[in-house]
């Protein structure tokens, strides 16, 4: 998202709540100073901008971020708002649809509705400082804001904060061992640890607007590979900041170089994010995976913007199938 985009959302974000106060201000209250008839219905949860008093079992749950979004479905929990990404109204539809009904759509993800939140009585509010730092303050006098530091690459660590936020830990705990477990059978039926971690794995995403990415080791689908104990072609060490490294399509050999499996996804409009001239180029049709029949189209919304166990169990499914074609 531009500066200049950015920074509209804000102040329309900040012009928002102050309307919205005025109609929640009986219900905000003070979060590090709660009441003492609230203090043991309430525990502390340690957040990026410091601990943060939550209900011990909150009941009006907004989140504004897809992670958060997958966290609360995972742990049986169905916020009362939710924001949708810039691709579209909507939520994510890798979620199922009986979870995701009778949600509210609080706007888009960058710049949520404040008014919109504020109209649902919020008792938690769950996101992160990369997306929502600058609106803490107004979020904060709304209800009790849990923010995780980043997005994507912590998303295990992250879950943990959400478990704790929504008081289910015992259900988090649950939900850990269940994804590990379902880890280790897809290495088994792609021929155990020594076969997974001989075989190169590249993720490369089409994105609208924006050069081509190849994933490093340091993001959300990584993590997910790893794993499963899959290797990962050296390209991805020069990804920046581990995350990416992005190249044009004449240079989309680069993502073949190494690599037995190539996964690709694309974010927005295929022909304004170039992912059909590149599929129909020499170069990507001339990469070592395309010519054994290993290159895999996949659901960005799952394999991408998912982030969060509900998604990586569809994630393991659809990678063992593939992984295991003949």
């Amino acid at each position: 998202m531009t500066g200049t985009l950015r920074r509209r959302g804000l102040a329309a974000g900040s012009l928002a709540v102050t309307a919205a106060l005025a109609l929640s201000a009986c219900g905000s209250s003070d979060q590090g100073k709660p009441s003492a008839s609230a203090k043991s219905r309430t525990h502390t949860v340690k957040t990026a901008m410091g601990d943060v008093r939550v209900p011990d079992s909150p009941k009006r749950v907004v989140v504004l971020d897809t992670a958060e979004l997958d966290s609360a479905i995972t742990l049986g929990v169905k916020p009362v708002g939710a924001t949708h990404t810039t691709a579209g109204p909507g939520f994510l539809s890798y979620l199922p649809e009986d979870e995701v009904a009778g949600i509210k759509d609080v706007g888009e993800m960058t710049t949520p509705n404040l008014e919109a939140v504020a109209a649902l009585e919020p008792d938690l509010i769950l996101t992160s400082r990369i997306r929502h730092g600058a609106l803490y303050d107004e979020l904060k006098a709304l209800a009790p804001t849990v923010m995780t530091e980043n997005t994507g690459y912590p998303w295990k660590e992250n879950f943990q904060v959400h478990a704790d936020a929504l008081g289910k830990k015992a259900e988090a705990e649950r939900a850990v061992a269940d994804y590990t477990a379902h880890a280790a059978k897809v290495t088994e039926a792609i021929g155990g640890k020594d076969r997974a971690a001989k075989t190169d794995v590249n993720v490369v995403r089409f994105i609208e607007g924006a050069d081509i990415r190849i994933y490093g080791r340091q993001n959300y689908i990584a993590t997910v590979l790893a794993d499963v104990g899959l290797g990962r072609p050296a390209i991805t060490d020069k990804a920046k900041d581990g995350f990416s490294y992005d190249v044009s399509p004449e240079k989309i050999n680069l993502a073949g170089e190494g690599a037995d499996v190539v996964f690709h996804s694309t974010y927005g409009d295929p022909e304004k994010a170039r992912q059909t001239q590149t599929l129909n180029s020499g170069l990507w049709k001339n990469m070592p995976a395309a010519r054994a029949g290993k290159v895999f189209g996949v659901d960005d919304e799952l394999w991408i913007q998912g982030i969060g166990y509900t998604a990586a169990h569809q994630i393991l499914d659809e990678m063992r199938a593939h992984l295991t074609k003949k």
